[in-house]
Formats: C-alpha cells, sequence, structure tokens
C-alpha cells in the first residue's frame, strides 16, 4: 500500500475546469495504519458505515470524521433539479453560457482562489480526491478542508453570537450554526461575489448571496448535505439541492497546495 499519488493542482484543476480529456487519480487521503478510534467495526475490523451515529455528551449527532461528497456535484450542483427549478436572471444565464463557450477559463479556482461555499464541501470524487474534515464541539464547528486549490478551513459559530453588520466580504463568507433536532442547520453570507456555486456549470454567486446548508448524519458512514442557494441578484428564486457525503474510514486530510497560476497559459493554447 503506497503513499498516495496526489496530481498537481493546477492539474487537477484544469481537467475539471477545462473539461479536458485527462483525470487526476481518483486516489483517497490516507494516513497509513490510522485506525478510527471510538467507532463500532465488523468482524473483520472494518469500520461499520451501517451503524447507527455516535452522539456527543450533549447529546447531539457526532458529525466528526474525514468525508468525500458523491460525484457530480463539484461540477454541477443542479445536477438533480428540473431546469425550471433554478431560474437565472439575464445576467446570470448569459455568464454560465459563456463559461461553457470558454472552457470556464474565468473560473478564479484556476488562480488558486477558494471554490467558496457550497462548492468547497464537494471538491471530491473522481479526479478530485479532495475530501473534508468536521470537528465538532458544543459551541463551535470546525471545517477543514483539503482542496484543490490551498487548504483552508471554516468556523461555524453556535455561541448565539449574530452576523456582523458590517462584515468584510470574503471567499467564505461567515457562518453561523444552530441544531434542529438531530440536524445542524449553517447559514452563512457576507460573500464577496467572485466563487462560483459549482464548476461545471459555473453557477454564479453575488455579495447578496445567502448559503443554507443542513448537516444530517444517517448513519456512521453517511452524511446528507441539503443546500438552499438564495441570492436574488442571480436567480429570480430560491433553489435547493441535496449532496449525499459518505465518510473516509481510517483516513485523513494530508497537505495540499497550488502554486498561483503557473501553467495557466497552457489552457488557452492557441485562442
Amino acid at each position: 500500500m503506497g503513499a498516495r499519488n496526489q496530481a498537481s493542482c493546477i492539474r487537477v484543476t484544469i481537467c475539471v475546469v477545462a473539461v479536458l480529456s485527462f483525470a487526476a487519480p481518483a486516489v483517497r487521503a490516507q494516513w497509513l495504519g490510522y485506525r478510527i478510534p471510538g467507532v463500532p467495526r465488523t468482524s473483520d475490523d472494518k469500520v461499520n458505515l451501517t451503524a447507527p451515529t455516535l452522539r456527543t455528551p450533549d447529546g447531539k449527532p457526532d458529525l466528526s470524521g474525514t468525508w468525500e461528497s458523491g460525484s457530480g456535484y463539484f461540477q454541477n450542483l443542479a445536477r438533480d433539479l428540473k431546469p425550471d427549478e433554478v431560474v437565472m436572471q439575464p445576467w446570470a444565464k448569459a455568464q454560465v453560457d459563456e463559461n461553457e463557450r470558454n472552457l470556464h477559463k474565468n473560473d478564479l479556482l484556476v488562480q488558486c482562489m477558494p471554490p467558496g461555499v457550497p462548492r468547497i464541501n464537494m471538491s471530491s470524487g473522481p479526479g478530485m480526491p479532495h475530501p473534508f474534515k468536521i470537528v465538532q464541539t458544543p459551541t463551535l464547528v470546525i471545517l477543514l478542508y483539503e482542496t484543490s486549490t490551498n487548504q483552508t478551513f471554516r468556523q461555524v459559530f453556535l455561541d448565539g453570537r449574530q452576523f456582523p453588520k458590517d462584515p468584510q466580504p470574503t471567499w467564505l463568507g461567515y457562518s453561523i450554526g444552530r441544531w434542529e433536532g438531530d440536524t445542524l442547520v449553517v447559514e452563512t453570507t457576507g460573500f464577496n461575489g467572485l466563487a462560483w456555486v459549482d464548476t461545471g456549470k459555473g453557477h454564479p454567486q453575488t455579495e447578496e448571496g445567502r448559503v443554507t446548508e443542513r448537516f444530517t448524519r444517517r448513519d456512521i458512514g453517511h452524511l446528507e448535505i441539503d443546500i438552499t442557494i438564495e441570492d436574488p441578484k442571480a436567480y429570480v428564486k430560491p433553489w435547493r439541492a441535496k449532496v449525499p457525503v459518505h465518510l473516509l474510514p481510517d483516513s485523513d486530510l494530508i497537505e495540499t497546495f497550488c502554486e498561483n497560476e503557473k501553467d495557466v497559459a497552457h489552457m488557452n493554447r492557441g485562442r
């Protein structure tokens, strides 16, 4: 069992953003010989992925773990939706059409910028081996990301604070969470308007965007993120998608980095 063969960031980005014919190997984050402590196991010592969700001392579902999203949502968050469920403003529709014509060369992900929310939760799957990790406490949930750009994180505050009255716009926004039964509801706003919602379509996000994510752990091995996009500047009405996520058992994150704009010129060779 060898160490993980991780393709360079820019090669992965180009293959996804530019929809080229090659792809990085579909490999997983590794921490050789590591066993997740305190989880149910089967008779062959593998993590029992269908066992009931564990709970924290305060009775909440324990969302902790290293996770990988279902295939295809990084490319198109609306992949399971009907056309009339995602109604874009005219300028947004024109931008998506242009993205498809120019092979998505305007995606700032290529320049090592963060994927944005919710795309950052979906930067994994075939050709995109970039999982994320959830660290849970009673008043703060931290999401650590092994992305195709550079490692980054989000803080989800559950300590009762409100959104800043005058936020500094950021790629990942400001996230505040609350529990609704066994579901962690995370609302995020304060975006800089530069990120895209997904890659293949390049659905836009503006400064008026608000993303609501509902994290529900069905069992040890399976998590669902129910995502609602509200952005009246870009979309006529809110739209919603559900992304399946699965646990990477006995695994962990590894270091990733991106050399800014290295080899970008190759994307537009001959244009």
